[in-house]
């Protein structure tokens, strides 16, 4: 089973984009914290959010508005301008919960 649960905070403003076959999206980065003993640190996460999902997330959301997220990982293999093989793993999210307030947002 490929799932995964998320509660992070977003590290930028979602932008929306509209894909070559017509359909919007968003990519965004999660900061998700991590506690190693008593130090905190923090994870950085690539998300993937499509259609209404990324509608909404462009529109109410903001940087550091905490969210969770659900979805399920995917790994691509490319090359670079050199040559070299690189890897990029995403989560692809098909469900979003907003935990902050309306009044915490704006």
């Amino acid at each position: 089973m490929n799932r995964v649960c998320l509660i992070g905070r977003l590290t930028e403003k979602p932008e929306l984009k509209i894909s070559g076959n017509g359909k919007s999206y968003c990519k965004f980065t999660l900061a998700v914290d991590r506690y190693n003993g008593e130090e905190k640190t923090a994870d950085f996460i690539n998300c993937v959010t499509w259609n209404k999902l990324a509608e909404n997330l462009s529109t109410f959301m903001k940087k550091g508005s905490r969210i969770a997220v659900i979805g399920n990982i995917k790994t691509s293999k490319y090359e670079d301008k050199n040559g070299n093989k690189r890897y990029l793993t995403e989560i692809y999210c098909d469900s979003i919960e907003y935990l902050e307030t309306k009044e915490n947002i704006k």
